[in-house]
């Protein structure tokens, strides 16, 4: 497992290199990485089918106890197979579909990326890999989802996507350390494994928390809203991310935590509802779209709500059926968005209402869609069909069958459209004169297709190699799983004969019901995409406000704001902790001490008032170097001279830049100086009685008997201050002069930057 991970992560990180060097072929030859993955995985099934569980780990951080632990039951074998075999035809995809853009090897780099993280996703043990591979997720999708960036409709979904699922995903972090506390292992197997978990006073909160991380992931009711908008990415991502991946992370981390979690109160009340929820608001929002992706898109947050729903249900028949809905929807909804893709790309266009009449032009394109279609449909022989039975016979409720055949009518409504209609009927004409695109764009949704019809008739064999091991994941103990397409005149296929009637019933009404199609679709600006708007311009308005408050441009308010914060976070905690020195107590002060103290005070009084600049430099240079000669009196000649090396060029850059400063401004009103006074005195004494304290501090041995003692042995210098800097904290100087490095690049660039006109060179 470790290979496969390193060795897709090392595709992705060479795509662009390799780009250069193969050309237009390069998309095909990477596509080989993740189809030797799916063979590996292939490989495993006969022992995961026998109960094992493959492991692979090392020491990550020792210190903490964490190690880096991958596994692999049936749950993570099947979501692994679906990634890496929808992604090999979704990279074979990309590579045809993007053949004129320049900019394709950085997008099948961060494809070949993503799929390298929801791997790990999907196969990581330690919790804290689970969430560094999570969030890499939202960082890649989000370089998907953005990838045409010259449109802002493009930028502003890759945002909305990362806003969303990246602070679901600091819930989830919060909830897996709490759970990992209270279950005293920070592994998943540790996790499920633990005795009395949910009596444990930090389970109720870690499980909200966990739920809120997983609702955002799979786009569930109220956070739905981000995934029909992330329809802005290109046509691979959409295919690969928005059906059968990423947004059914979240479904994987609740079926992984089912047997630890499922028999909670807030498991059952709140997931059962969610999903349900989610269930009728994505198939009804369906209903009044006309884009082929967002029709696919919103019945995908209509099938999460399913799949959500029937976890929730916690029963062995509920957890069977979601595995059949997880394997039917990714095949048949990834096939239908590369379908969706394929016309998009050879007729340049997307509204399902003027197309028509393509079987002719795309007849491999067409068998493939058909068939994803039918299956969509849950139609017999295909998978769909036991995807839909399952439904219905786990929804037991009334309120709950009620949401999957609600469901299950507009799914059929959304395959006629996007499956069918395209292709049948009178001919259309459209923007581009339309052909059969390359093999390797339908050959993906002929395969899915085919494999969608193959599950169906060969379902006795998929029920114990790919549905039993999943669920037996997900329940926590061996379940078995018989499937069939005829199980008799039962109430599953009562229901389902239902819904193809009031399917049917609904796609013959589009036709009259269109003139109100645009105001239902926009009912959508109404539901919770539209708190996330005003929270993001209240964002932005707050934000606003607050530079111009702060950064107004005035280095004395500035200084002031950070001064008065300094007094209200530190003076009062100074005040009630540190131990205060007897009167007396201390070094004596002797008569150059008082000397050179006065000198540094009346040198500062000085610099405060004097009504020339260049008397104040001057004031500021006599302070600066009084300062220096109490380095020489207490023996510290080396700081001595790089006070003196400070002043010096501070005194010379004042004066440089003393012609290119503004006129003094009229002093300030006596008020205005007492109140700058007070601030000053203020802090002034807190930084002085900060330094005593230090001084008079002994948290911990002293050290500087070490450095005596081993600057010369061990480092060869004899100047103990140098040997500190240069030997035994290099790393620490190396960064300081690091960071020094980076701030003088970047205003070097801002000067380079700046436009013409405004004083310099450089780019507009």
């Amino acid at each position: 497992m470790m290979t496969v991970l390193t060795m897709l992560a090392l595709a992705g990180f060479f795509a662009p290199r390799l780009y250069r060097a193969w050309g237009a072929r390069t998309a095909g030859r990477l596509a080989l990485a993740p189809a030797l993955a799916f063979a590996y995985f292939a490989s495993r099934l006969s022992a995961i089918r026998g109960g094992e569980t493959i492991r692979a780990s090392f020491e990550w951080i020792p210190v903490l106890g964490f190690e880096f632990s991958l596994q692999m039951d049936g749950l993570g074998l099947l979501f692994a197979l679906l990634i890496a075999g929808i992604g090999a035809f979704v990279v074979w995809y990309a590579g045809a579909y993007l053949k004129e853009d320049p900019a394709a090897p950085r997008f099948i780099a961060a494809l070949l990326l993503f799929m390298t993280s929801m791997l790990g996703v999907v196969l990581a043990d330690n919790v804290i890999a689970l969430f560094v591979f999570w969030e890499l997720t939202s960082f890649t999708s989000y370089l998907l989802i953005g990838h045409h960036h010259e449109e802002e409709k493009s930028r502003k979904a890759a945002l909305q996507a990362l806003l969303v699922t990246g602070l679901g995903g600091l819930f989830l972090l919060a909830g897996l350390l709490l759970l990992g506390q209270a279950a005293g292992s920070y592994n998943l197997s540790g996790i499920l494994a633990a005795d009395s978990l949910s009596s444990h006073p930090l389970f109720n909160p870690a499980l909200a928390l966990l739920l809120v991380g997983a609702f955002t992931k799979s786009a569930q009711f109220p956070f739905h809203f981000w995934l029909p908008n992330a329809m802005a990415a290109p046509t691979p991502a959409s295919a690969y991310l928005h059906s059968s991946t990423m947004v059914k992370a979240g479904v994987y981390l609740l079926a992984r935590l089912h047997p630890a979690c499922a028999d909670s109160a807030i498991w059952q009340a709140v997931v059962p509802a969610i999903g349900a929820a989610t269930l009728v608001i994505g198939a009804t929002m369906a209903y009044g779209q006309t884009i082929l992706k967002r029709l696919l898109a919103y019945t995908t947050v209509a099938a999460l709500g399913g799949m959500t729903m029937l976890l929730g249900l916690g029963q062995t028949l509920a957890i069977k059926a979601a595995v059949v809905f997880l394997l039917a929807h990714a095949l048949y909804k990834a096939a239908l968005f590369l379908v969706a893709g394929i016309i998009d790309h050879e007729t340049g266009e997307k509204d399902v209402l003027k197309l028509g009449g393509l079987r002719r032009a795309l007849p491999f394109t067409a068998l493939g869609a058909g068939l994803a279609a039918l299956s969509m449909m849950g139609l017999p022989p295909f998978f769909g069909f036991l995807a839909k039975e399952t439904l219905y016979s786990a929804a037991q409720q009334p309120t709950l069958l009620a949401a999957s055949v609600i469901g299950g009518v507009f799914f059929l409504v959304v395959a006629c459209l996007t499956g069918l209609k395209p292709f049948f009927g009178a001919e259309r004409d459209t923007p581009r004169h339309p052909h059969e695109a390359p093999i390797a764009m339908w050959i993906g949704p002929l395969a899915m297709g085919l494999l969608s019809l193959s599950f169906g008739v060969f379902a006795p064999w998929v029920g114990p190699t790919l549905i039993a091991p999943a669920a037996s994941a997900i329940a926590g103990e061996p379940l078995t799983a018989k499937l069939a397409l005829w199980h008799g005149w039962n109430r599953e296929l009562q229901w389902s004969l239902a819904t193809l009637a009031l399917g049917l019933v609904a796609f013959a009404s589009l036709r009259a019901l269109r003139p109100i199609m645009p105001a239902f679709a926009r009912l959508r600006a109404w539901g919770p995409e539209r708190g996330y708007e005003a929270a993001l311009n209240g964002l932005v308005a707050a934000a606003g406000a607050q530079t111009r408050l702060l950064q107004n441009g005035s280095l004395r308010y500035y200084l002031l704001a950070t001064l008065l914060f300094v007094l209200a976070t530190g003076g009062w905690f100074f005040w009630r902790l540190v131990e205060w020195p007897a009167p007396g107590a201390g070094t004596p002060v002797r008569l150059i001490d008082a000397v050179i103290l006065s000198l540094i005070l009346l040198s500062t009084v000085g610099a405060i008032f004097s009504r020339s600049r260049m008397a104040a430099f001057a004031s500021l240079g006599v302070a600066g170097y009084a300062i220096a000669i109490f380095f020489v009196l207490y023996g510290a000649p080396d700081l001595a001279m790089t006070q003196l090396v400070i002043e010096t060029l501070t005194v010379i850059l004042l004066v440089l830049a003393f012609y290119h400063l503004p006129p003094l401004h009229p002093r300030t009103p006596v008020r205005g100086r007492v109140f700058d006074l007070v601030p000053s005195v203020l802090v002034g004494s807190l930084m002085a009685a900060l330094t005593l304290a230090a001084n008079r501090a002994n948290l911990a041995p002293s050290i500087s008997s070490y450095f005596s003692a081993n600057s010369w042995t061990n480092a060869y210098g004899k100047n103990i201050v140098n040997v500190i800097l240069v030997d035994f904290r290099a790393l620490d100087t190396l960064g300081e002069i690091s960071v020094l490095l980076i701030a003088g690049l970047g205003a070097i660039a801002l000067l380079k930057l700046r436009a013409p006109g405004k004083g310099g060179g450089g780019a507009p």
